[in-house]
């Protein structure tokens, strides 16, 4: 390559980089991580991002006026609040007719959405068949050939032999590589509109572009390292196609937004704000004076048992249910429990990262068997199964045996077919009576969490270290008990990590534990139970000033969101525990039935329990649950903050403990990585809502699963992106979900607070700019008064807000479920 070739490379490739900053990435759905789809934007206001957006990807930024018009006269946007913040931007007419101005303003829009493209569809349906069968994870029987040669050289051998694609008669007749391919169209253009252009033709696509940048960026992705593709050669191939259809290669970026008004705060934004507003005030009603000052909190007993779950809104209530049961501490912790691991479970295929998107694994954990005698009886099961299914597979996709087998066992396929569709409570009851004959996967295996559990084979053959050292293994487990502010133990101490379960369910992953990169967080809690179980590990905490005592015994569990069924791995425990741990068993088990009755509305618990097993054994269930669904508030503080309130599976909890943390160091912690996450969880679920055809990914009726990767409607198309509709809505019109931006509450000295957001610009952007919708901090050393967080780190107290009429205080009960109206 000459000089001038290397710097046209290199001006290109410059020009793609910038061009992918406002792309955000998209996770396989196997493996569902949750993200902000505008996160490219954060770095603007909300309102101003949302329009730039609304040009670029043609999504809608705000909640349609029908569903700000039934949160008003449901009383959730009270009055009084909206009627001040109206007047604070100048607006002194009536909601009726903003309304009417909204709606006539929708309806406008609608009206100017212009037709697609013709030549452009062509381009994205030709491009989307290549890229589905380029990056298919295992699921095609043909593969694409050349794959090995990344996607610019594969699709180059096969685009002769494309009926759809008019003019190259040999590969030789496109250019060699990626980069002169985008030599030959960009060259006709000024090198400044190259990240223009560029821009507008991975938003084209911003599902499969996406998928792409995520590839890309995973450096220990298997798929990527052995079939590669990048964005030089996706545009590539793109740009060629466009050509070779004489399809327009500068493409109209929108329906026209009217920038004069960019920094003017719209209409729409003034009545979210008042919404959050409302919320807000019903959150903090009783928050203010409830908590106890620490250093005069009498001694209330050694509770029966701790357990610690994930942040997750869904643990919220069964935590309730639990502590309504008996002398219980509930906790909260991101669901990974602190420990950045890849793991290998028992007869796996593959590696996990259990751990968030924004924190990189840092140790290889292995599934090994625990228990000789239940690993050999689980391995002549699986054994027989996978060669069994193998066996089936085999002859449906073999070209001269699929029409006998189908032939010969279409009666009895059939026949499964019927009784999962008519009675899914029998095949469930009959797959859980086969189950308790086999061992499971947890009683035949164990992480193994020591250095020296591996040989030097495995430390040799891995980029990761095996296993942890004496003193990783203190960190984490100090860390855990420093972030939640322990100072006691009880007897019994449960991590209790969570997965869901569902039947026939490609967005399955999404419901699982978002810390553990969409992946089941029971593994994360073994593995941290176990440590906190060495001896060694407990001498050198003590020495730390963690004292941890001698009959304290901790165990995993995982909580099944689906059905709330709590399964608790007790091997470790012994024999003197054995009847707190049946106790704690049967308060469980009744917890499950009244957290199963609230989540099914329903006045009997057996039914309730009968209902949410139906549910995750139906193949044609297309709700299982409703996963994270209302999420609206994430609350950093005791549980005594939030204790005997019901917060209606709304808010993420994260247990933390001011007076224990006297330089901040953990506050800071969990400002910087889950209140981040939790952003990106909100912000999903707002965008998915309020535009779910571009945002989310639209109705699983239509939905079909592509490549092992994702799903597309139809038979083709973007790579979907987002939540499906049955996640976020009761029907086409009414969402479940209240499209509310994140409410922040943290129980800590305001000046603690303001020193992590000075020090962190990050977190401080997304406050500044609205990805994050108010930050509220419960000063507890200023009788804890609320101080709402007014930009630029400046505060305004709650107290003299209500004095002053500015945000009155609300009255209406918080108790208030997302589908009412």
């Amino acid at each position: 390559m000459t000089r001038k070739e290397s710097d046209d490379a290199r001006r290109i490739e410059a020009s793609i980089d910038r061009a992918a900053e406002r792309i955000g990435s998209v996770w396989p759905l196997h493996s569902f991580v949750t993200a902000n789809p505008l996160s490219g934007f954060e770095d603007e206001p909300f309102h101003r991002a949302v329009a730039e957006a609304e040009e670029l990807f043609g999504g809608r930024g705000y909640p349609h006026p029908s569903v700000f018009r039934r949160a008003w006269e449901s009383g959730r946007i009270d009055s009084e609040t909206l009627r001040a913040e109206l007047a604070a931007h100048g607006i002194d007419r009536d909601p009726e007719t903003l309304l009417e101005e909204l709606t006539a303003a929708e309806a406008e829009r609608a009206a100017a959405d212009s037709d697609p493209d013709d030549a452009i569809e062509t381009v994205d349906r030709v491009l989307s068949k290549w890229l589905a069968a380029f990056l298919d994870e295992g699921q095609a029987k043909w593969p694409m050939p050349n794959r090995e040669a990344g996607f610019y050289q594969a699709w180059r051998a096969v685009a002769p032999h494309d009926g759809d694609v008019p003019g190259p008669a040999d590969a030789d007749d496109l250019p060699e590589t990626a980069i002169e391919a985008l030599e030959s169209v960009l060259g006709d253009y000024p090198e400044g509109r190259w990240v223009e252009l560029l821009e507008a033709h991975l938003a084209a696509l911003p599902g499969w572009s996406g998928f792409v940048t995520q590839r890309t960026d995973d450096a220990v992705d298997p798929w990527q390292e052995q079939y590669p593709i990048t964005l030089v050669q996706y545009l590539a191939v793109r740009l060629t196609i466009t050509d070779l259809l004489d399809a327009p290669i500068e493409l109209d970026a929108g329906d026209g937004t009217d920038g004069d008004d960019v920094d003017e705060v719209p209409l729409p934004e003034i009545w979210l704000t008042a919404w959050e507003k409302s919320y807000r005030e019903r959150l903090l009603d009783g928050i203010d004076d409830a908590v106890t000052d620490p250093a005069t909190a009498g001694d209330g007993g050694r509770p029966a048992a701790q357990l610690v779950f994930c942040i997750d809104t869904r643990s919220e209530v069964i935590r309730r249910h639990i502590e309504a049961r008996g002398p219980y501490e509930t906790h909260g912790y991101a669901g990974f429990f602190g420990v950045p691991m890849r793991h290998r479970g028992y007869e796996a295929a593959a590696d996990t990262d259990a751990c968030p998107p924004i924190v990189e694994p840092e140790h290889r954990i292995v599934d090994r068997p625990a228990d000789a005698e239940s690993a050999a009886a689980r391995d002549r099961w699986t054994g027989l199964a996978t060669a069994a299914r193998k066996h089936f597979k085999t002859l449906k996709s073999n070209l001269v045996a699929a029409f006998t087998f189908v032939e010969g066992a279409g009666s009895a396929y059939g026949s499964a077919m019927a009784a999962r569709t008519l009675s899914p409570s029998t095949i469930a009851t009959l797959e859980s009576a086969i189950a308790d004959r086999v061992p499971s996967r947890h009683e035949a295996a164990a992480p193994a969490v020591d250095y020296d559990a591996y040989d030097d084979h495995d430390h040799a053959d891995h980029d990761l270290p095996q296993g942890m050292s004496h003193e990783e293994k203190v960190e984490y487990a100090q860390n855990a008990f420093e972030l939640m502010g322990w100072t006691e133990f009880a007897r019994l101490v449960v991590f209790a990590g969570h997965a869901s379960e569902t039947t026939n369910n490609p967005f399955g992953s999404s419901l699982d534990c978002g810390a553990c990169a969409g992946n089941p967080g029971g593994p994360n809690a073994r593995v941290l139970a176990a440590i906190c179980n060495d001896d060694d590990i407990r001498a050198t905490l003590r020495e730390r000033g963690i004292d941890i005592p001698e009959d304290t015994v901790f165990l995993a569990g995982e909580h099944n969101t689906t059905t709330d069924e709590i399964t608790l791995f007790d091997d470790d425990v012994p024999e003197s525990h054995r009847e707190d741990l049946e106790s704690l068993r049967a308060d469980l088990a009744r917890a499950r039935t009244g957290a199963a009755a609230e989540r099914t509305a329903s006045a009997d618990d057996e039914a309730a329990v009968d209902e949410v097993e139906r549910k995750a054994a139906d193949w044609a269930e297309t709700r299982p649950e409703w996963g994270l669904a209302g999420n609206a508030s994430f609350v950093i503080g005791p549980r005594e903050l939030t204790a005997d309130r019901d917060l209606d599976g709304r808010a993420f909890l994260h247990s933390y403990d001011w007076s224990v943390d006297p330089d901040g160091d953990a506050l800071e912690a969990i400002v910087t990585g889950p209140l981040v996450v939790t952003q990106w969880i909100n912000n999903q679920y707002y965008f998915a809502t309020v535009d779910n055809g571009v945002y989310g990914s639209g109705s699983k009726i239509t939905q079909n699963p592509v490549g092992n990767v994702g799903v597309v409607q139809g038979n083709g198309g973007d790579l979907l992106t987002g939540l499906p509709l049955q996640s976020l809505k009761l029907d086409d019109e009414r969402p479940f979900h209240q499209p509310l931006r994140l409410t922040a509450v943290i129980h800590a000295p305001l000046e603690r607070v303001t020193e992590i957001l000075r020090d962190h610009e990050d977190v401080r952007e997304l406050l500044n700019n609205g990805w994050i919708g108010d930050l509220t901090v419960v000063d507890p050393e200023q009788d804890n008064e609320s101080f709402h967080y007014a930009g630029d780190l400046e505060w305004a107290s709650h107290r003299e807000e209500a004095t002053t009429g500015e945000t009155p205080a609300e009255t209406t009960p918080l108790v208030q479920s997302p589908a009412d109206d």
